[in-house]
């Protein structure tokens, strides 16, 4: 695979497959996070700075019908400009004549953005011949959208069989594989996964590969009930997967006779309804009552998961420890983006795996404390699942 840092793009009309999945004000269409762009900068600041221009393919939303305007890239462009401060053309379509025609015209130290990839169904299904009218827009071709790698689309896999000879990832898309590759091949030890969410359905995978590389796996978040009534516990109204029950009993089985330790919640504080202004109390985690749900970790699991977490050195976080959107509900995830901050300033490598950690960390201000906060959550879980992501797959071919 030919490395982007040693590629030359003079010249070059660089074909980038960027993920501009950026949320938008539902009123206004107006970016309200722009995290997602500037993480491409380096990539598109490299191809320009080379003498290249830069075509921006992307996806936007789930349009189910073709075009929508509002998932139109073209709500985008003002920003590419003010953070690249280059000159944007805007192809109205990501493949046919005018997009011919642009890419043709377009200048070095350029960039043209093409309309929404995802106008197509060619796109999702994978198509060779749609993948092949986009291709013929560059020169080269350079993945750069991690967060759409564990997806076998037209646009981030079967694209990369027209660029044999110049196909290559992007500076984020190596930067997310080194992290990942930093946690799951050259991890430092003691090395602690802290797994949330609201379902083990969703992180079951996750965690029975987990078992196979961590030293310590915390559980928190509503999966972490399903654990305690799998344990024999009073865990109230609170999330359960009745039919997941003898699976969290496997995975405690499996990860003690691998020497793993897993870790849950000893409390938890709880509410009679999911509303931040409920009634609340805080309770042993296998001792909730009837009509009462756990909506946070309580300050006794709190202390016990953030001292092991102090002592790790590499650490993964994927999920929150409770609804911590909810003001009434946050303290436990709080501590836990304090702790791992904390551990990282110490010498530990850590990872935040993309989703509502990454919003959590933001929220707690610990964003540019942590190692490397990925920008793929679907696809780094895929990775830590131990499943080869297509996106990469095809550049490496």
């Amino acid at each position: 695979m030919i490395s982007i840092d040693n590629f030359n793009f003079n010249s070059k009309k660089a074909l980038v497959r960027v993920d501009f999945n950026v949320p938008l004000d539902k009123e206004t269409l107006t970016i309200t996070d722009d995290k997602r762009i500037r993480a491409a900068l380096p990539t598109i600041q490299k191809i320009l700075s080379d003498n290249g221009s830069a075509i921006l393919m992307s996806h936007l939303g789930r349009p189910k019908n073709g075009p929508e305007d509002k998932f139109s890239l073209k709500h985008i462009i003002d920003r590419i400009v003010d953070l690249t401060g280059a000159k944007v053309h805007f192809a109205n379509d990501c493949i046919g004549v005018e997009a011919k025609e642009l890419s043709e015209k377009i200048a070095p130290g350029e960039i043209l953005l093409l309309e929404n990839v995802r106008f197509y169904p060619e796109e999702t299904q994978g198509d060779e011949s749609f993948a092949k009218q986009l291709a013929m827009l560059g020169d080269c071709y350079v993945n750069d959208a991690f967060g759409t790698a564990h997806r076998a689309h037209a646009s981030t896999c079967q694209i990369a069989q027209f660029f044999p000879n110049n196909r290559m990832c992007g500076f984020l898309m190596q930067k997310e594989i080194q992290s990942a590759k930093a946690v799951m091949e050259d991890t430092k030890r003691p090395f602690t996964a802290i797994v949330g969410g609201a379902k083990v359905s969703d992180k079951v995978l996750i965690v029975e590969n987990l078992i196979q590389k961590a030293d310590h796996i915390i559980i928190g978040g509503g999966m972490a009930y399903t654990f305690k009534k799998a344990l024999g516990g009073q865990i109230g109204k609170s999330l359960c997967e009745d039919d997941r029950l003898n699976i969290c009993l496997d995975i405690l089985k499996n990860a003690k006779e691998k020497g793993v330790e897993i870790h849950l919640p000893k409390d938890s504080v709880i509410a009679n309804d999911f509303n931040n202004n409920a009634n609340i109390n805080t309770v042993e985690s296998n001792n909730i009552e009837d009509n009462w749900m756990g909506l946070d970790i309580g300050p006794e699991a709190s202390k016990d998961f953030s001292e092991v977490i102090l002592k790790s050195k590499t650490i993964l976080w994927n999920g929150p420890m409770g609804v911590f959107e909810m003001s009434s509900f946050e303290a436990g995830t709080k501590s836990i983006a304090e702790a791992v901050a904390k551990a990282t300033s110490n010498g530990a490598y850590s990872l935040i795996g993309g989703g509502d950690s990454a919003a959590a960390a933001k929220k707690f201000g610990v964003e540019k404390a942590i190692s490397h906060v990925s920008t793929g959550g679907g696809a780094l879980l895929e990775y830590f699942e131990g499943k080869e992501l297509p996106g990469i797959r095809a550049i490496e071919a």
